[in-house]
């Protein structure tokens, strides 16, 4: 099986790193952390200057927006000579273009996220390496071969993530659907017209909340689904591509055609936290196309919803069914601009994020992260989204990501628009694909 290929790159690392995570968690601040503002056996670090030291955190995961500030406030407690200032954009906001308008506006950060090669070769000027962090040591094969550039290491991985379709377990069950009898595009949508014919007794407005105005869920994920395929399900192949031929193209129609038809409307209008919040939280709906990132905010609505009752179905493609996309999201990247205090005192939080027995305990814990570094067999998965995604990796039962090997935001810009204006009823499916081609292929040259 194609998806068994994968497994052996990518989805070994995330094996890796949690097969044995089924052990109790540590407890809080032990006082014996591996590291605590020190990036590593050479030299001095940042907190160990006495110099004041300010750096600015610029970051996209609204996710874990307030965890990250109390992880933050956590580390200055500890290392009171620096400080750390955290921006996040993220959600319905375009980070991409946000993070351009800081470093051209002269407000550049000392640390911001990038998605893959794409990204190195835009912002390679600003990157660091990061090659001489313990974070980088203990990064797990295959996560960092996106960012590895002329011998360098740029970025360090977030975390390893997955998605499919969420489902509320108790309206599946209350519809007499089961989820594992889900395995090909006909038995979904026998299942989601099942659940549209029943809404009133279920409780639900609609099968779906598909939140079309979202880009980046139709252009990064929908997407990356049927396309893995055609690039063998590596980023660098994508990254290395002259043209995408969308040899999926009609599995990806239907399945976002399904979407947009059984879901609450008008869908254009429709944003990523109303999905997740007001919707799917709230059980408005039966599924959203989301991944374990959205953890935190339904457990923040509804904890025991968030526990207890929301399962994980894979998206079915054929040749790849009861598969889901796993891989490295974003990666942190230190800017090389700054003064050498501020690169140093940037390094050193990374490191002490991913490597200090309190930074790994709040990244598996509140986080809700599936580490993507050695040194955490010890700790607990934290969520059951989380615990699914591990499942099918561990079983080898994984496609890549390869959106973020795509041309400078042609996932969202070109894809995801051309999406919109088709579901917008502005053009054909066969004009989306042609004009996404030729967005690609211009891209290229």
């Amino acid at each position: 099986m194609k998806g068994r290929k994968f497994y052996s790159s990518v989805g070994v690392a995330l094996l890796a790193s949690t097969i044995a995570l089924t052990g109790c968690s540590f407890s809080g601040n032990s006082g014996d952390d591996e590291a605590s503002g020190d990036s590593g056996d050479n030299g001095s670090s940042s907190s160990d200057s006495g110099d004041q030291v300010t750096v600015d955190v610029f970051q996209f995961k609204v996710e874990f927006k307030e965890q990250f500030e109390e992880l933050v406030a956590m580390y200055e407690e500890e290392n009171p000579n620096v400080d750390i200032n955290v921006k996040t954009v993220g959600g319905g906001n375009d980070y991409g273009a946000s993070l351009k308008s800081s470093m051209s506006s002269g407000e550049e950060p000392d640390i911001f996220n990038i998605g893959g090669p794409t990204d190195v070769d835009e912002y390679e000027e600003y990157l660091a390496d990061v090659s001489d962090t313990k974070a980088a040591d203990a990064a797990l094969d295959g996560t960092l071969t996106s960012v590895t550039k002329n011998g360098e290491t740029l970025g360090l991985p977030f975390n390893q993530e997955g998605y499919g379709l969420l489902y509320n377990k108790k309206v599946f069950e209350e519809a007499g659907i089961s989820a594992d009898d889900i395995q090909t595009h006909e038995d979904l949508k026998q299942a989601v017209e099942t659940l549209d014919s029943q809404k009133e007794d279920l409780g639900i407005e609609a099968p779906f909340a598909f939140p079309a105005k979202e880009q980046w869920v139709m252009g990064n994920h929908l997407a990356n689904t049927f396309l893995a395929d055609e690039f063998n399900h590596s980023v660098m192949e994508a990254y290395e591509a002259e043209t995408v031929d969308f040899a999926m193209g009609d599995q990806m129609k239907r399945f976002l055609d399904l979407q947009n038809e059984y879901s609450i409307q008008p869908t254009l209008s429709l944003d990523y936290s109303q999905q997740v919040e007001e919707h799917f939280s709230l059980g408005n709906v039966a599924m959203i196309q989301q991944g374990n990132w959205v953890y935190n905010t339904i457990d923040s609505m509804d904890s025991e919803f968030a526990e207890e009752n929301v399962g994980l179905l894979p998206i079915p493609v054929e040749g790849y069914e009861r598969t889901i996309p796993v891989g490295v999201p974003n990666y942190w990247v230190v800017n090389k601009q700054m003064e050498d205090e501020v690169v140093q005192a940037s390094k050193d939080f990374l490191d002490w994020m991913y490597t200090s027995e309190t930074g790994k305990q709040f990244v598996t814990d509140e986080f809700k992260f599936v580490p993507a570094y050695e040194g955490y067999e010890d700790l607990d998965i934290a969520d059951p989204i989380s615990q699914e995604i591990y499942d099918y990796a561990s079983e080898g039962n994984t496609q890549g990501w390869v959106f973020l090997g795509a041309p400078t935001a042609w996932t969202e810009d070109a894809l995801g628009v051309a999406m919109q204006e088709y579901i917008a009823g502005d053009i054909t499916w066969e004009e989306v694909e042609q004009q996404a081609t030729s967005a690609w292929e211009e891209s290229r040259q």
